[in-house]
């Protein structure tokens, strides 16, 4: 339990290469990889400059597994998880590395410089059953049809 403190991330950012996937010794999935995030300032001679800054991020489970499968370098991402600090001393010398642990993130976009826009679908569900039709067009007039019926919040 937290006690009046949070610890929350959430970023927006390009992979940097291709997940490094492991297991632990008790079988857990893990996947590691780095995400840039880039914000642009002008400096004092109005000159408009980037700031990249890169963030180390690992997931477990099933998340771990999507990330295997799904993500490559240049991949939009967005992710959320709290920051996590780890330190240890090696040949005498005090080192840490903070990282995101992620509970969950979503791809958001195709890969940067990417010449294709593929996109990540579901089946849509009618009636407790899974439609798995290519045609498209008999699916968005059925989801069309049902759109007055949807009682949104907002």
């Amino acid at each position: 339990m937290q006690k009046g403190s949070i610890n929350r991330v959430i970023l927006v950012g390009y992979l940097g290469s291709k997940p490094e996937f492991a297991q632990t010794p008790s079988g857990t999935n893990v996947a590691n990889f780095s995400i840039a995030t880039t914000e642009s300032r002008r400096n004092s001679e109005g000159i408009n400059e980037d700031r990249t800054e890169w963030h180390r991020c690992v997931v477990f489970g099933k998340s771990a597994e999507i990330a295997q499968n799904y993500l490559d370098k240049g991949s939009l991402i967005y992710i959320e998880g709290r920051l996590q600090t780890d330190s240890w001393e090696k040949d005498g010398i005090k080192r840490s590395t903070t990282r995101v642990i992620g509970d969950m993130f979503t791809m958001i976009g195709p890969k940067q410089n990417s010449r294709s826009n593929e996109t990540f679908t579901r089946p849509v569900n009618q009636s407790n059953n899974l439609e798995t039709s290519s045609d498209n067009s008999s699916n968005n007039a059925k989801m069309n049809n049902n759109e007055d019926d949807i009682d949104l919040p907002f």
